[in-house]
């Protein structure tokens, strides 16, 4: 399988359009790679691409693969370039991007747990507007065993958090944000994808090093980030983020692991690891982690 970062920031992108912090000053200024919002896409075998996530940018980021002839030849004129969209939450930069696609010439395949479902229908109700345009044939994403999204992708779901998105703060006794572990049944590649880690227990561990490449959460270099720039209330625990340094940070936690390739991504606009030349940076990749970005591309 192929797998592609398609955004590797946290929801605003970097710049935030609204956000004047170093790092966002630092991208405006051509010092520091702007990123669109998170998102990835994975490639079978047989040359499908399934995406994962859809973000406000979505439009852009089709049009960059397109530009690098990532897609084969598209039959139709109204053609959706992807086999099927999974969806690890209901959050708003993980899905809007969903409306996007509703010129769609075929129904959207939708794969996702049934907590997206419900709240993409409801509280913010996506996917039931889609319906009226192109239309939406959804599957269930469970917690247990696995699907096979094509005939040498298999997938499977885990838990990562009950953190509902805000517009459904009412239900907060379910699991609203899972991981992701895809194999590829042809190569043997083992692929672990878990945009909001908000914490590292063993079992967690454990499937990240028995993986050949995890992209991992990112949001955030300290606990206390968007209160001390004055910029939010909430704690990146508070917002179901692990942050990356502290002594129970995952940084230390990801730098023991053997996985042979460790790549972070949904990286928040302040987070200064943004900064090429920060001090932040080079701790990171110091412990051989790398920093996602956009347009990254590997094979498994």
């Amino acid at each position: 399988m192929i797998v592609r970062v398609l955004g590797a920031a946290a929801g605003g992108g970097f710049p935030q359009w609204n956000c004047h912090c170093e790092g966002c000053e630092t991208s405006r200024a051509g010092n520091a790679i702007a990123l669109t919002q998170s998102s990835i896409a994975v490639q079978s075998n047989r040359g499908e691409w399934f995406l994962i996530n859809a973000s406000p940018d979505v439009r852009s980021q089709i049009e960059q693969m397109r530009s690098q002839q990532c897609f084969a030849a598209e039959t139709s004129s109204r053609s959706l370039p992807f086999a099927g969209i999974i969806l690890t939450d209901a959050e708003i930069d993980h899905s809007t991007g969903l409306i996007l696609l509703r010129e769609s010439s075929q129904p959207l395949k939708v794969y996702s747990p049934t907590s997206v479902y419900d709240a993409l229908t409801t509280g913010y109700p996506l996917l039931k507007t889609l319906q009226n345009y192109c239309g939406v044939e959804w599957s269930p994403l469970r917690l247990e065993g696995s699907i096979l999204l094509s005939s040498d992708l298999e997938i499977e779901a885990f838990a990562l958090s009950t953190k509902p998105p805000k517009y459904m703060q009412a239900e907060a006794d379910r699991v609203w944000g899972v991981g992701l572990t895809i194999r590829d049944r042809s190569t043997g590649g083992v692929f672990t994808y878990a945009p909001g880690l908000a914490a590292m227990d063993q079992a967690m561990r454990h499937r990240l090093e028995s993986s050949d490449c995890f992209l991992v959460d990112g949001t955030f270099w300290t606990n206390d980030e968007l209160p001390k720039l004055g910029i939010g209330t909430r704690s990146a625990l508070q917002m179901g983020h692990l942050p990356l340094s502290g002594e129970a940070g995952s940084l230390n936690q990801l730098a023991q692991l053997k996985t042979p390739r460790k790549i972070l991504v949904h990286i928040n606009n302040t987070n200064p690891i943004l900064i090429p030349d920060s001090s932040e940076r080079q701790i990171v990749e110091s412990q051989g982690i790398e920093i996602g970005y956009d347009g990254l591309m590997f094979k498994l």
